[in-house]
Protein backbone atom coordinates (compact mmCIF):
# COMPACT_ATOMS: atom_id res chain seq x y z
CA UNK A 1 0.00 0.00 0.00
CA UNK A 2 1.06 3.51 -0.65
CA UNK A 3 0.94 5.02 2.36
CA UNK A 4 2.75 3.13 4.41
CA UNK A 5 5.37 3.28 1.77
CA UNK A 6 5.70 7.48 2.40
CA UNK A 7 5.37 6.88 5.88
CA UNK A 8 8.27 3.99 5.60
CA UNK A 9 10.29 6.75 3.70
CA UNK A 10 9.26 9.63 5.83
CA UNK A 11 10.67 7.71 8.73
CA UNK A 12 14.02 6.68 7.14
CA UNK A 13 14.49 10.54 6.13
CA UNK A 14 13.68 12.00 9.52
CA UNK A 15 15.66 9.59 11.04
CA UNK A 16 18.44 10.05 9.13
CA UNK A 17 18.49 13.84 9.05
CA UNK A 18 18.35 13.57 13.38
CA UNK A 19 20.98 11.26 13.19
CA UNK A 20 23.32 13.74 11.17
CA UNK A 21 22.74 16.13 13.80
CA UNK A 22 23.43 13.19 17.04
CA UNK A 23 26.76 12.97 14.71
CA UNK A 24 28.09 16.33 15.05
CA UNK A 25 26.37 17.09 18.11
CA UNK A 26 27.15 14.13 20.31
CA UNK A 27 29.89 12.83 18.38
CA UNK A 28 32.03 16.21 17.51
CA UNK A 29 31.72 14.95 13.75
CA UNK A 30 31.94 17.75 11.49
CA UNK A 31 29.99 20.28 10.66
CA UNK A 32 29.65 19.56 7.16
CA UNK A 33 27.23 16.32 8.71
CA UNK A 34 24.57 18.41 8.55
CA UNK A 35 24.22 19.25 5.01
CA UNK A 36 22.98 16.20 4.29
CA UNK A 37 20.73 15.79 7.47
CA UNK A 38 18.72 18.71 6.24
CA UNK A 39 18.18 17.42 2.45
CA UNK A 40 17.06 14.13 4.85
CA UNK A 41 14.59 16.85 7.17
CA UNK A 42 13.50 18.22 3.66
CA UNK A 43 12.51 14.99 2.42
CA UNK A 44 10.75 14.00 5.80
CA UNK A 45 8.62 16.52 5.49
CA UNK A 46 7.95 16.37 1.93
CA UNK A 47 7.04 12.18 2.09
CA UNK A 48 5.05 13.30 5.42
CA UNK A 49 2.48 15.46 2.58
CA UNK A 50 2.35 11.96 0.56
CA UNK A 51 0.23 10.49 2.56
CA UNK A 52 -3.26 10.58 1.61
CA UNK A 53 -5.03 11.50 4.87
CA UNK A 54 -8.07 13.41 5.96
CA UNK A 55 -6.47 15.56 8.90
CA UNK A 56 -2.54 16.61 9.80
CA UNK A 57 -2.98 15.63 13.52
CA UNK A 58 -4.11 11.87 12.39
CA UNK A 59 -1.50 12.19 9.78
CA UNK A 60 1.09 12.97 12.74
CA UNK A 61 -0.38 9.91 14.60
CA UNK A 62 -0.11 7.42 12.41
CA UNK A 63 3.22 8.33 11.69
CA UNK A 64 3.97 7.92 15.19
CA UNK A 65 3.81 4.56 15.06
CA UNK A 66 6.14 3.78 12.23
CA UNK A 67 8.76 5.98 13.41
CA UNK A 68 9.13 3.84 16.62
CA UNK A 69 9.45 0.73 14.55
CA UNK A 70 11.67 2.24 12.19
CA UNK A 71 13.75 3.87 15.11
CA UNK A 72 14.15 0.46 16.47
CA UNK A 73 15.21 -0.74 12.97
CA UNK A 74 17.57 2.40 12.94
CA UNK A 75 19.00 0.99 16.06
CA UNK A 76 19.49 -2.71 14.75
CA UNK A 77 20.99 -1.79 11.28
CA UNK A 78 22.78 1.09 12.16
CA UNK A 79 23.59 1.48 15.39
CA UNK A 80 24.34 -2.95 15.97
CA UNK A 81 22.20 -2.50 19.14
CA UNK A 82 19.68 -5.10 18.58
CA UNK A 83 15.94 -4.45 19.66
CA UNK A 84 15.40 -6.77 22.64
CA UNK A 85 11.91 -8.47 23.58
CA UNK A 86 10.28 -5.19 25.22
CA UNK A 87 11.28 -2.88 22.25
CA UNK A 88 9.89 -5.22 19.79
CA UNK A 89 6.72 -5.33 22.10
CA UNK A 90 6.19 -1.61 22.01
CA UNK A 91 6.55 -1.36 18.37
CA UNK A 92 4.16 -3.93 17.54
CA UNK A 93 1.79 -2.00 20.06
CA UNK A 94 2.37 1.28 18.36
CA UNK A 95 1.36 -0.27 14.64
CA UNK A 96 -1.70 -1.85 15.76
CA UNK A 97 -2.30 1.46 17.59
CA UNK A 98 -1.49 3.33 14.16
CA UNK A 99 -3.48 0.62 11.80
CA UNK A 100 -6.72 1.22 13.82
CA UNK A 101 -5.89 5.17 13.22
CA UNK A 102 -5.91 4.50 9.55
CA UNK A 103 -8.29 1.86 8.83
CA UNK A 104 -10.90 3.29 10.87
CA UNK A 105 -14.27 3.91 9.05
CA UNK A 106 -15.34 7.33 9.67
CA UNK A 107 -18.55 8.57 8.35
CA UNK A 108 -17.54 11.16 5.77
Amino acid sequence: MKVWLYYSLAAVAEIAGCFTFWMWLRQDRSIWWLAPGLLCLAAFAFFLTRVDVDAAGRTYAIYGGVYIAASLLWLWLVERQPPDRWDLLGAVVCLVGAGIILFSHRPA
